[in-house]
């Protein structure tokens, strides 16, 4: 092994490491376990997510922010982030843009490398309000123009940054060869009234662009069960949603899980994997939901039709996504043929070793 010093790579904009199962905690998962021997990584972690004690992870150097990674405090997070990193490591790998309105300064007073994955369109998102909306799309429009190199997750959001801001960016997406198939046991069976490939499922933050109601509305009378994941107890959107449809018997809703074995023993052997997301990129629980040959239902915008190459099945509204959960119970629906392609697709193109071999010569 090269005495040659490595590269100090900063990763800013996440509630850090350990990883949970978000696209981004994977992301960084991956980046500390496969690159350790290539890059020294620091990885600005929030207070609030940190483990008590815990300094390193993975090979990586834990830098603890007495700050929340979310809400109005992420602004501050990440700019604190990226002036402390930019006096001290060579690259700055940042993954969001809600700091980025500081970007211009930083880029003034220091010549490091900063790279920036944007995520989606996070300014789009339903739950903000006008002011906040206006603010982060200003610090998108300076996240884009003032870093060094901009990765996109999506074809779509490639062509969006060329088409609003004449920015080239790089096409990396995200791996979902995380996730693996995973026997379902006599107890799960027991619990939830579910055999392999007799019910839906989802999992998602949620949030109102993620279609929450339209999903468990579609479900509500239904004979399929529906088992849906989620973070229901942090917002009052989350709250209301689990009150609504409590009485629902065919309907569990269950809070996050973060133990990955326990997610996909439930997400690998459902008969119909549903996709609400409308807002983003490439979103990572869909190619994890491919890379299990899922037959994937999924909402039809431009982004989840890009990821799938037009292969899923696609709902717009209540009354289509009714009638695809009808085909399913009819034995109509082509799930065997959506398996197939999904599997087909996500091992061609989203593989984990493939994208951190992109991020890497990104970085040097």
């Amino acid at each position: 092994m090269s005495d040659k010093k490595k590269i100090s790579v900063a990763i800013i904009g996440t509630n850090g490491l350990p990883g949970r199962y978000g696209g981004w905690d994977q992301l960084m998962e991956n980046l500390t376990v496969k690159l350790v021997d290539d890059y020294q990584f620091y990885v600005y972690t929030s207070s609030h997510d940190a483990q008590p004690g815990l300094k390193t992870h993975n090979g990586a150097v834990l830098n603890i922010v007495k700050l929340k990674a979310n809400g109005y405090q992420s602004v501050v997070y990440d700019a604190w982030s990226m002036v402390h990193a930019s006096r001290k490591y060579d690259v700055l790998l940042v993954l969001g843009t809600s700091g980025c309105i500081f970007l211009p300064l930083i880029k003034f007073f220091c010549k490091k490398k900063i790279i920036l994955n944007p995520d989606g369109a996070e300014w789009k998102r339903g739950k903000w309000n006008k002011y906040i909306k206006r603010f982060l799309h200003i610090s998108e429009s300076f996240g884009v123009r003032y870093a060094d190199r901009v990765i996109s997750d999506n074809k779509v959001m490639q062509d969006y940054f060329k088409d609003h801001y004449n920015v080239e960016s790089s096409l990396i997406a995200y791996g979902g060869d995380n996730a693996s198939k995973v026997e379902l046991t006599d107890t799960t069976q027991e619990t939830y009234g579910i055999t392999a490939g007799s019910y839906a499922f989802k999992v998602c933050r949620i949030e109102p662009e993620n279609n929450i109601e339209l999903v468990l509305k579609a479900f509500q009378n239904k004979s399929t069960r529906l088992i849906i994941v989620g973070n229901w107890k942090n917002s009052s959107f989350g709250q209301r949603m689990r009150e609504q449809f409590a009485t629902s018997n065919n309907i569990t809703m269950l809070d996050a899980i973060y133990d990955q074995t326990k997610l996909d023993e439930l997400r690998s052997n459902c008969g119909i994997y549903v996709h609400g997301h409308s807002v983003g990129g490439t979103n990572p629980s869909l190619v994890e939901a491919m890379n299990l040959g899922l037959c994937c239902l999924v909402f039809d915008v431009d982004y989840n039709r890009e990821t799938t190459e037009y292969s899923a099945h696609y709902f717009k509204s209540l009354e289509e996504l009714d009638e695809l959960v009808e085909s399913f119970n009819r034995s109509t629906l082509k799930t065997a043929e959506t398996r197939v392609s999904m599997k087909e697709i996500a091992e061609r193109r989203y593989s984990w070793q493939h994208v951190i071999s992109q991020y890497s010569a990104e970085i040097k």
